[in-house]
């Protein structure tokens, strides 16, 4: 049979520390409750043994079609969830699992949508403004760039991207869409980068990286899935199980460590953290990342 390519096809960050973290055994089941294409799966998969199990959930189904292709070869100990991953306590209900020897998060955009320039995530790609990781959902980064009222638009650059140009920015942005809609991420990119001095855009991280951040976290929701999330993996673990939590965003960061250290249940062991930093972005596909386990 001739051999096809994957979908998708990236290398996953962290990938070892993560696997190392999960300390994958036969005869549990484990949860990628952000498989995107499925690069942390796959070395889960790979580690299963003759009855261990997988499931994965993501609430975008490109990234579940393209995952699904790159998991074949084990896709028997496999079970698929269309999900946002903040629902992981029903899921587990719902398969009646009783054996949950580890859990994985890697929170934000993944470098599967962030590689499909149609999705309209990246600032490095032009696209119609959308970032929705579940096309299902209503509110684009469109509705948000043009809609909001700019109060409302300032505090969210302001909270979820820490720009410190976000005043200069929401003018900008005030001031074009005032004239006609903003439609495009490269339209958004070229009047992000419109607001900030010369010197700076000259230096470090793309210009629009932080303001694209705060757009997407925005609009899909994303901190309001992080702690009923980890309080719904804690509460079914067994133990000795493990969560390792990824995170690129000083917002996850914050919420990850006071759910683990104000909130888990008092049978659980005490907190162990790690943390590990690279520079770059998802972006230019160097990633700052900080791990979390139990």
């Amino acid at each position: 049979m001739e051999d096809r390519e994957p979908l998708f096809s990236h290398t996953p960050v962290l990938l070892n520390e993560c696997i190392d973290g999960l300390d994958v055994r036969d005869g549990l089941t484990y949860v990628d409750c952000t498989t995107g294409g499925g690069g942390h799966s796959f070395e889960i998969a790979r580690r299963l043994g003759n009855t261990g199990r997988l499931i994965c959930l993501d609430r975008d189904a490109d990234a579940l079609r393209a995952a699904r292709e790159r998991l074949s070869p084990f896709l028997d100990k496999i079970t698929f969830v269309h999900v946002n991953f903040s629902e992981i306590s029903s899921v587990l209900d719902e398969y009646r699992i009783e054996n949950l020897g580890g859990v994985l998060m890697d929170l934000g955009c993944s470098a599967f949508q962030q590689t499909e320039a149609s999705r309209g995530f990246s600032y490095m790609k032009d696209a119609p403004l959308d970032m929705r990781m579940n096309r299902e959902d209503t509110l684009t980064a469109r509705d948000v760039v043009n809609e909001y009222p700019p109060e409302r638009l300032l505090k969210i650059i302001d909270l979820y991207g820490e720009e410190r140009f976000a005043s200069a920015i929401v003018t900008a942005i005030v001031r074009r869409r005032e004239t006609k809609p903003i439609e495009t991420t490269a339209e958004l990119s070229d009047i992000i980068c419109s607001a900030i001095p010369k010197k700076i855009r000259a230096v470090g991280h793309h210009p629009a990286k932080k303001t694209f951040q705060a757009i997407r976290i925005e609009v899909n929701r994303e901190l309001d899935a992080i702690s009923p999330a980890i309080r719904g993996a804690a509460d079914k673990l067994t133990p000795g199980g493990k969560i390792v939590i990824i995170s690129f965003q000083s917002g996850e960061d914050k919420i990850v460590k006071n759910v683990f250290s104000e909130h888990l249940p008092p049978r659980l062991p005490r907190l162990r953290l790690r943390t590990e930093t690279r520079s770059g972005d998802r972006n230019q596909k160097t990633d700052p990342a900080e791990r979390k386990r139990t």
